[in-house]
């Protein structure tokens, strides 16, 4: 049976999130640090020593460090359940939890449900509904995971505030309902198993082991969540309106230091320095995370996080700063 069950577990990709050490405040050696996934794993999967490591025995593929990563250094295959929601079409689709009994497309936990998917949901018209078990009797997940999915479809919905055509979402515990098929989980299913917990074959969401970031790639350094919930954002807005996408501003006092680009997590603040001396500072929104690693970083502290930008600053790099140039 065994045998089986590790079978399977190949055949949907890995279980442990992918990690990207140039995205981490840890490893960019941003002020304060970063411990929100460690924070965030209710297993201690989840370890920090100048790097990010996640012991793959204890990790339950809950996915609640990557919902939690403020910067795309851990990540799972978004498509997979964005694939997933837009198979139902306009009939409404419904995700499930490896513990909730209800069958259907499943994931090992809700944690694995990120701002893109709802955000997608609304682009595409498609009403989503999460039904979760008992969370806090879960052994894969945590106790306050339906907290943490409000947490989720709020940031989404603030995004899609800019389009007039918020998602349609409802978080629930399942109530004995039995979807099409039955159910199974990759890595939250063997989990279960090997805590004796009720699993039942599935219809799994099938995902992909993701490649390794070629970071000199520019394009791949931007995480496919930040860049999902850009794509996603339809109907368009208009050039005017403003969207909520947290970004940094400079203010007066500015030593046009090279601080705030080296601890950007996706290298999305260019400084560059010009043949007569003079030194900019240009940021490329769609790479922006909002971290606030360089608001959080900057010597003077004259960087500050603007809650939005209207839409039309997408079209190309904004400029930050202008003017300041090096003594030689």
């Amino acid at each position: 049976m065994l045998e089986g069950v590790f079978k399977l577990l190949g055949e949907y990709g890995n279980p442990v999130p992918r990690y990207t050490g140039q995205r981490c405040l840890v490893e960019r050696m941003a002020v304060g640090g970063c411990d929100v996934c460690q924070q965030a794993c209710p297993h201690e999967a989840v370890s920090i020593d100048r790097r990010v490591t996640i012991d793959p025995a204890r990790c339950t593929s809950c996915g609640l460090c990557v919902q939690a990563c403020p910067t795309g250094a851990l990540e799972y295959d978004v498509t997979a359940t964005m694939g997933a929601i837009k198979a139902h079409g306009e009939g409404g689709a419904t995700l499930t939890c490896s513990q909730s009994g209800a069958g259907g497309q499943t994931l090992p936990c809700l944690g694995r449900v990120t701002e893109s998917a709802v955000v997608a949901s609304g682009a595409w018209g498609i009403e989503l509904t999460l039904l979760h078990g008992d969370c806090p009797t879960c052994t894969v997940g945590r106790a306050d995971v339906p907290q943490r999915l409000e947490a989720v479809v709020e940031g989404a919905q603030q995004l899609r505030s800019a389009t007039g055509r918020p998602a349609r979402v409802t978080i629930r515990k399942a109530s004995g309902e039995q979807l099409q098929g039955p159910q199974v989980t990759r890595r939250g299913m063997f989990g279960a198993l090997a805590r004796g917990a009720r699993t039942v074959a599935a219809q799994v969401i099938p995902e992909s082991p993701l490649p390794f970031v070629d970071w000199s790639v520019p394009e791949e350094r931007r995480p496919a969540e930040w860049l999902w919930r850009r794509r996603a954002l339809r109907p368009t807005p208009a050039p005017e309106t403003p969207v909520a996408w947290a970004s940094p501003r400079v203010e007066e006092g500015c030593i046009d230091c090279p601080v705030c680009t080296n601890v950007c997590p996706t290298e999305a603040i260019a400084r560059e320095v010009h043949p007569d001396g003079c030194i900019t500072l240009h940021l490329d929104l769609t790479s922006c995370t909002g971290c606030g690693a360089c608001a959080r970083s900057c010597p003077p502290q004259v960087i500050v996080m603007s809650p939005d930008v209207p839409e039309g600053a997408f079209a190309e790099p904004m400029l930050l700063r202008e003017g300041g140039q090096l003594l030689f």
